[in-house]
């Protein structure tokens, strides 16, 4: 299978959630979100196998190495550029990759609307948009709505992870998190880590590492 071979299950005018050849369309500019019912996680993927999500997919390369590596967790990816969708479905496709899920569409969208209490075991956000001009902060996706909802879906004493290669969202991102009832950190002062050898690797943080930049790495628990 090849990117190209994915076609958009719609027209901007007929947009709708949808469900179709492993992925999840969640259109933008939609109101009925609700009259789209996901199946249950034990329905779509044929077990009980805990549930982890990554946000900011990108091309695929981290969460189709974790879907390989664990067969039996399954997995979701979430990524709204519909050119990255068609490489992460490429990728599973290529490699019969029956326990991840793809969601193309935007994240907080998805998760307000789709996702079950406590449903999730983990969850990972690798190299989100850091949006670095204050005017356009409001775009971020580490904000409190979204918080929130990272606090109703993670089962209790589960983590949350994020990846970064700017110094000044990460700071943010320690401090929304610190701030946040539900979330405590894993890591002591300054609550990140420089190196993470067991977390796998992505296209951005290759790109990053080249062009010299330093990766930080967060994580914090569901209390």
């Amino acid at each position: 299978m090849k990117p190209k071979d994915l076609k958009s299950a719609f027209s901007f005018e007929q947009r709708r959630p949808c469900l179709l050849d492993q992925v999840f369309y969640v259109p933008i500019y939609y109101q009925n979100y609700d009259s789209f019912k996901l199946p249950a996680f034990y329905d779509y993927f044929a077990n009980h196998h805990p549930v982890h999500v990554e946000y900011c997919s990108g091309n695929g390369d981290w969460i189709v190495e974790k879907a390989k590596q664990y067969p039996y967790k399954n997995w979701i990816a979430v990524e709204k550029r519909f050119d990255r969708v068609r490489k992460i479905w490429a990728k599973a496709k290529n490699l019969s990759l029956t326990n991840l899920l793809i969601v193309s569409g935007e994240a907080l969208t998805f998760t307000l609307h789709y996702l079950p209490n406590q449903s999730i075991e983990e969850a990972y956000i690798n190299f989100p948009d850091p949006w670095p001009k204050s005017k356009h902060a409001k775009n971020r996706l580490i904000q409190n709505p979204f918080l929130n909802e990272l606090a109703r879906i993670l089962k209790p004493g589960k983590s949350m992870s994020i990846v970064t290669d700017d110094r000044n969202y990460a700071t943010q991102t320690v401090s929304l998190f610190c701030a946040h009832k539900d979330f405590t950190p894993f890591f002591p002062p300054p609550y990140f880590c420089l190196n993470r050898e067991d977390y796998g690797t992505s296209w951005f943080e290759q790109l990053w590492k080249e062009k010299g930049r330093q990766i930080h790495y967060l994580q914090f628990t569901k209390k």
